[in-house]
């Protein structure tokens, strides 16, 4: 379950400034950095962070009341370290901006993996629609 529910327009609008919580910790190993080399075919895993942020944001947030949330895209990511075997990480996020878009709305939400010493690994502007 989500650490935070937004419900429309409005769910949204209130959180606009607000932290949305925190996922649940993950260990980063040596199995999960070859599954992700294998998978990408790259053997650096400084893209793993913002890979993980897809499967945290849900563990965070749950914005409901629209028919359809789409992944627009992200601002700027930064890469503050590289993901290491032994790491261990958590994602959490806050709600930017809210702007209007034709058939709904704009989130910008500002995701942070971070690790266990809260040292950032990895900072995500990432961009939703949500549309009625």
């Amino acid at each position: 379950m989500a650490a935070t529910v937004l419900v429309g327009e409005a769910g949204l609008l209130a959180g606009v400034g607000s932290h949305l919580g925190y996922s649940e910790w993950l260990d980063i190993d040596a199995d999960r950095l070859a599954l992700f080399a294998q998978a990408t075919g790259d053997v650096d895993a400084t893209y793993l962070a913002i890979s993980l942020s897809n499967m945290f944001l849900p563990q965070i947030v749950e914005v409901q009341g629209f028919a359809m949330g789409i992944n627009y895209g992200t601002g700027p990511v930064s890469f503050e370290q590289p993901l290491v075997a032994g790491m261990r990480v958590r994602g959490g996020a806050a709600l930017v901006e809210l702007s209007e878009v034709k058939g709904g709305v704009q989130t910008l939400m500002r995701i942070t993996i971070e690790q266990a010493t809260g040292e950032p690994v990895c900072v995500i502007e990432s961009i939703s629609r949500w549309l009625h």
